[in-house]
């Protein structure tokens, strides 16, 4: 399995972050290519090789006409992205980190999520950084990502809104239930596209076991007593091990809600982050019939996800508990079909194969693409992978 972590032992931006995943080595052409695929103008993108107190780093610079560009409000960077023809895995991890990012915003400063302001400037800075670092955790493939605790800086920070204090206010707000680190320098290290990013992709913790296979350094901006630079590492679980993640468990009994609502309630608690949702028949008291809703969702998205089902549901209560999610090895090969390449999904323990799936959402493209029922693309894709597994063995 494929594992990434984020050591922020220097905080994070959104440039930062894009940086460590290029030197890790996303490729710049798979980002770049999905941010042509936005109707966005008057900006270049920019790497250089920098040196940060010893460190060799990749520093990304977003270069902006700010003549060029409109005042955008998160409403309106919404429907662009979901307009856009960005790939799903990249238009749908961007618009969680964006809904994140303006949901915070708007907590803070008292507005509807939907009319927050980014200025012409940060408005394009915060799309590049979050479009370019989804397009470079999709072109990873990394199974799991993991952070160390948040170095966020302290004392003040000034901005559009006047002096704040740091953590800025939004920043704060993202934070929560995350563990973040003691201060060692005054000012900004965590910036709110950081702490977005970093609060809606990975799991806390300390570096989990791997063999590791590359690391990479994105740098930020400003001069520190220590390498600003934000350290990202690639490897794989050892063989045979279990991937664990700690998750909150929701759940809530039902028994006077419209039927038809549920397909509804499963798509809005994905989108708010949950990790799996089960609904299960239930004979609840008095013999009325009903279902019980269960969600697993990591920290960072418990909020959303229980605001969801308060307001999407008739419950009046939801127990809440806490378990160890274990998951075997995965990983993912790539084969070609007839009717174009399908990502198939491999499940391992202990060097032994167990299970192998097509990615459900590159057959429904492709079926939408050719006319072809998704059941005759996912049997090619199974086929094609059982040939390939069988002409080479040895690379599973």
């Amino acid at each position: 399995m494929k594992i990434l972590y984020f050591d922020c032992f220097a905080g994070a931006a959104g440039d930062m972050i894009l940086g460590a995943l290029l030197d890790a080595g996303a490729r710049e052409e798979a980002v770049r290519s999905e941010l042509a695929k936005l109707p966005l103008a008057g900006y270049k993108l920019k790497t250089e090789r920098v040196n940060q107190k010893g460190i060799s780093a990749l520093k990304v610079h977003v270069k902006v006409r700010e003549a060029d560009q409109p005042h955008r409000h998160f409403g309106e960077i919404k429907r662009m992205l979901l307009a856009s023809g960005l790939s799903p895995r990249v238009k749908e991890l961007s618009l969680t980190i964006f809904s994140r990012l303006a949901e915070a915003e708007g907590k803070v400063h008292g507005v509807a999520a939907e009319k927050i302001h980014f200025h012409e400037v940060g408005a394009v800075d915060a799309i590049v950084d979050i479009v370019g670092a989804a397009a470079a955790l999709a072109d990873l493939e990394a199974e799991k990502i993991y952070a160390s605790p948040l170095q966020t800086g302290c004392g003040t920070v000034e901005c559009a809104h006047g002096v704040l204090p740091v953590p800025a206010p939004a920043t704060l707000e993202l934070l929560r239930g995350i563990p973040v680190a003691g201060a060692w320098a005054e000012g900004e290290l965590l910036t709110p596209t950081g702490a977005a990013i970093l609060t809606s992709i990975a799991t806390f913790g300390p570096l989990p076991a791997m063999t590791v296979q590359k690391t990479g350094y994105g740098a930020g901006s400003r001069e520190l007593s220590r390498p600003n630079v934000l350290r990202a590492i690639v490897g794989t679980a050892e063989e045979g091990s279990l991937a664990a993640a700690k998750v909150t468990v929701y759940e809530a009994a039902i028994d006077d809600m419209n039927p038809e609502f549920y397909s509804y309630l499963a798509g809005k608690l994905a989108a708010a982050g949950a990790v799996d949702v089960v609904l299960t028949p239930a004979l609840m008291k008095k013999g009325r019939p009903g279902t019980m809703i269960n969600v697993l969702v990591q920290p960072p998205h418990e909020e959303a996800v229980l605001r969801v089902l308060f307001a999407e549901t008739t419950t009046l209560g939801v127990r809440k508990t806490y378990a160890d999610k274990l998951m075997l090895a995965r990983r993912s090969v790539e084969v070609k079909t007839p009717y174009g390449p399908v990502r198939v999904k491999l499940g391992e323990h202990e060097g032994r194969l167990l299970n192998a799936s097509p990615e459900y959402e590159d057959c429904a493209a492709l079926a939408a693409e050719t006319g072809i029922p998704l059941k005759e693309i996912y049997a090619a894709a199974l086929a094609a992978w059982q040939k390939e597994r069988e002409r080479s063995p040895a690379k599973e």
